[in-house]
């Protein structure tokens, strides 16, 4: 497997964990997007691993969420 495949395979498994947990807080995108300072389609698009998050925005979400950074990487613990 190349290294652009395995990439997508983390962005796309970020995306789904931040999409359960968003949907379990009750929170739409736009929420989302404003609790971090960010525009809600670049939430959409986390979500749907077009984009790839700085460290510092997955703190942000991380805090926003109430959860771990490893929350948002490994899934619902």
């Amino acid at each position: 497997m190349s290294q652009e495949e395995q990439k997508q395979i983390i962005l796309k498994k970020l995306g789904e964990n931040i999409r359960n947990l968003r949907i379990k807080k009750n929170l739409s995108q736009e929420e989302l997007a404003f609790k971090i300072n960010s525009a809600r389609n670049f939430i959409g698009c986390i979500e749907r691993a077009e984009k790839s998050p700085t460290i510092i925005t997955l703190c942000r979400i991380a805090k926003a969420l109430e959860v771990k950074v490893e929350n948002l990487i490994y899934g619902i613990a």
